[in-house]
């Protein structure tokens, strides 16, 4: 089987992990620290706060922009749940907004109409690696006065326009979850611009102190260890490379595949490929997954239930093309340990089940 994900352990990671050990000093300290400093190059130099995931990279990000109950925040469907999740956890409404069919991100004039006298912030998610319509996003925060929390837990390296994910909005959240472009075993990291907001995220990730014992406010235990961060430094100094094979195998897909859809890049963007996504018409994905994995090629289907329908939420919005992403996307490997025999192998399949209807 062709594994969709396949995360890179090698002897960078595995050296990293023993420094830690042999240091003694597993907790918070100055691997996260370095981590911080050296992520920041990816994100125009903005500050970093490491945290235990990602969806903890939201939730501290909200939380330290001071969103709360009473406030809405613009939302997609078509991702993960932690996006809405992050914003019920603060106690504030997320707003489900329709997406933009070609890339699966946020369609502009769908945030525009999801605003109402309750919006404070919009939260675009960078979705698949590629980056969300960044421009017109922030122009229609400006034109309302709303905060910007880019949701790029899958686009680490993405640019919009030439400038990264991450340094859009007042706020990024980033994953390290070992299936992502990087990853640090578990971990997230918010990048932000305003120095204020960047030490209120310090003090709640690490039960609202400074320093030991000198609690300013109340805070929760969302710290990332010095063992994750030196495993996140190792990957990180592999991002590049291996973002350049994630952009040469995809390519190789799309001039090769046939019978589906293959993903749109907007000229505009840096598509980092944390997923091959493709769309499968006529009702028939589900069946064509099985088919390829029958043939040895593993695959996925992310999502195949929209956030706003989960019973979590049930809530009731119209999003047409969130509703026909959900019933035909599906991903393909596409992740930089496959081989060349490997990627002729995933197109031969697809182009088989394709022919065969």
């Amino acid at each position: 089987m062709i594994s969709l994900s396949k995360p890179a352990i090698g002897d960078a990671e595995r050296e990293a992990v023993m420094r830690v050990l042999d240091s003694g000093m597993l907790a918070q300290g100055p691997e996260v620290a370095a981590f911080e400093t050296e992520f920041s190059t990816a994100v125009d130099g903005r500050s970093c706060v490491a945290v235990n995931s990602g969806t903890s990279a939201l939730h501290v990000a909200l939380a330290a922009l001071g969103i709360g109950p009473g406030d809405e925040v613009i939302v997609p469907s078509f991702t993960f749940a932690a996006t809405a999740n992050s914003v019920c956890v603060v106690g504030a409404d997320p707003v489900f907004a329709d997406i933009d069919p070609t890339n699966f991100c946020l369609s502009p004039s769908a945030v525009e109409a999801a605003v109402t006298d309750r919006t404070r912030a919009i939260m675009p998610v960078h979705l698949y690696g590629h980056p969300a319509y960044m421009t017109a996003i922030s122009e229609i925060a400006t034109a309302h006065n709303l905060l910007v929390i880019e949701d790029a837990a899958q686009a680490h390296l993405a640019t919009w326009d030439g400038r990264p994910v991450g340094a859009w909005g007042d706020a990024a959240a980033f994953s390290f979850y070992p299936t992502k472009n990087m990853m640090s075993g578990e971990g997230g990291m918010i990048a932000v611009i305003d120095a204020e907001v960047e030490r209120t995220c310090r003090l709640l990730r690490n039960q609202g102190m400074e320093r030991r014992y000198a609690n300013e406010i109340v805070g929760y235990n969302l710290r990332m260890t010095d063992l994750h961060a030196a495993i996140g430094r190792a990957q990180f100094s592999q991002l590049c490379d291996w973002t350049v094979a994630r952009q040469q195998n995809a390519a190789f897909l799309s001039e090769h595949l046939r019978g589906v859809t293959t993903p749109a890049v907007d000229e505009r963007a840096t598509h980092v490929f944390h997923q091959y996504t493709v769309r499968v018409a006529g009702g028939h994905r589900d069946e064509f997954a099985s088919a390829l994995e029958a043939r040895g090629v593993g695959c996925g289907v992310y999502y195949p239930t929209p956030v706003h329908r989960l019973p979590s939420f049930a809530a009731e919005f119209d999003l047409p093309e969130t509703e026909r992403a959900a019933a035909e996307c599906l991903s393909l490997p596409v992740h930089p340990a496959l081989t060349q025999s490997e990627l002729e192998a995933i197109v031969g399949a697809v182009n088989e089940v394709a022919e065969r209807g």
